[in-house]
This record gives C-alpha cells, structure tokens and sequence, in this order.
C-alpha cells in the first residue's frame, strides 16, 4: 500500500495506475464503517484511495478540530489489510496553500442551509469545497460515502451532478453496533453512561416510523418521540420527517421518507438517520 503525502506523489501514482479508481473520503480514526466503504470500493474499481485529512474548512469555532481523534499509523494498518492500493494523507498547506481565508469555496444552495448546515453554518460549504478538491486531485471513476452523514452524502451529490463531475457517488447503508448505535469517530468521545444512552436514538427513530406508517400524523409521531429522548437525557438540536430527495419537510403525499436526527450526549453531538416509505 502506497502512503501518498503530498499533492506531488499523489499526481506521480495517479498517472502511473491503469485501470478504474475508486476513492473514499475519511478524515481518519477509521472504525468498521469506513472499512466496509472500502471494501465495496475494492468490488467496484481496479484501484482504491483512501483519503485521510481532518478539514478545517468545515469545522466551525469552537467545534472539536483539535481534539479531533488522529490514529494514522492505525489506520494505516487496517486499510493495508483490506489491501488498499494507497492513502491520501496531505497537509492542510497542501490542501489550502493560500491560506482558509483565501481558499475559493463550493456552495450547494438550498440543501446545505437544512437541518445541519443550520445547526453549522459553513460546514457543508467545507464539505463541498474538499470532496470537490479531492475529486480533482485523485481523479477518481467512483467515490464511497456512508449514509449516516446522509444530508452530507445528499449535498455531494447535487454538487456532482451541478458540476458535471465525472464521478459515480454511491452511498452505504450505515453500519451498526449490536445495539444499533451507529458507528462514528465522535463515539469514543462517550462516557460509560452516555454509551448507555445513545442507542436509544436510532431505537426511537425506529419506532417513530413504525408510527407514521401505521399512520399517525407525522407531527405528533416527531412530537412523542422528542418528549422520550429529552427526559432519557438527550438535548435535540433537529429531529424531523423529510423527503429523502431534497430534504424539504415531508407532506402528507410524500412517500420517500427519512427521518434526521441531530442530538446532544453531554458535549458530544450525535446524528443519524431511518429511511422508509410510506
């Protein structure tokens, strides 16, 4: 596995490969999810990329950039078992050389306003900006995003398509613990109790959808379920009923449905996400 650190052996590698290249985009502190990205990325390409770099860009101030988990060597380790042909691992001066402040910037109109990018403002402009920037620099056929970040996954694709990107995006179905807490860097970032807590959110998302097919007024479905993770513990920043298209609010006649949720465990944000129909 090659380990390509710089812009420089990135573009020499690339233009000696032959064949179909995959890329999965990571900002590192890889868990089993990540490796499931990559092992669908290995059955679809002759090649596969693993990008590492925790952006700037779409961290706001004081959100946790510098405690952001870094297990390089980890990674490294576990992706060459996959037998990962290489990664991508640059320094912000490589990514941004003129400096954050100066960098030109992606936006997604509309989407990247909802329910995160309200919560964040700015993030999925980051988002936007550094998958677009790595789409040029790797030159991939096909790149790998989970659907735990499934607004992000959302806005990556509309920016592709507004682009004409010649990249094929295909989005994973989000990997669980045995007890349905979806797997995430920001996990390891729970105490003993919290870890307790937390599988309690995709378990009411469950049971919220379980409601509205059955066909309680999403309202009310969205309502109950806030009182029940309020009082476990959980301090909600958005839980709501959208179409799975645009992300607009779902109406009545809307049929692709996915419920988003954002969610506070003590300090540590906490999202995920149930896709149904009705």
């Amino acid at each position: 596995m090659q380990q390509l650190k710089s812009l420089e052996e990135l573009r020499a590698w690339r233009a000696q490969v032959r064949g179909t290249v995959a890329l999965v985009p990571t900002m590192g502190n890889l868990h089993e999810g990540h490796l499931k990205l990559v092992d669908r990325a290995q059955q679809l390409a002759d090649h596969v990329v693993v990008s590492i770099f925790v952006n700037p860009l779409q961290f706001g101030a004081n959100e946790d950039l510098a405690s952001y988990p870094r297990t390089f060597d980890a990674d490294c380790l576990a992706l060459a078992e996959r037998k990962t042909s290489a990664v991508f691992a640059p320094t912000v001066a490589d990514v941004y050389p003129r400096g954050l402040a100066q960098q030109t910037f992606i936006e997604v109109p509309g989407i990247s306003e909802l329910l995160c990018g309200a919560s964040r403002p700015g993030h999925f402009r980051g988002v936007a900006t550094i998958v677009a920037k790595l789409f040029n620099m790797v030159q991939p056929n096909v790149a790998i995003f989970g659907e735990k970040d499934f607004q992000q996954l959302q806005v990556i694709r509309l920016m592709t398509h507004d682009l004409s990107l010649p990249v094929d995006i295909i989005g994973m179905p989000t990997e669980r613990a045995d007890d349905g807490l979806a797997l995430s860097s920001r996990n390891g970032y729970l105490n003993g109790e919290q870890r307790s807590l937390a599988p309690l959110l995709f378990a009411q998302l469950r049971h919220t959808a379980q409601a509205i097919q059955a066909g309680e007024a999403h309202q009310l479905a969205l309502e109950k379920a806030r009182t029940v993770l309020e009082q476990a513990g959980f301090r909600i920043d958005y839980l709501e009923l959208c179409r799975r298209e645009d992300l607009l609010p779902a109406t009545p006649d809307d049929r692709e449905l996915v419920i988003l949720v954002a969610a506070f465990v003590g300090t540590t944000r906490l999202i995920d996400n149930l896709q149904f129909d009705r």
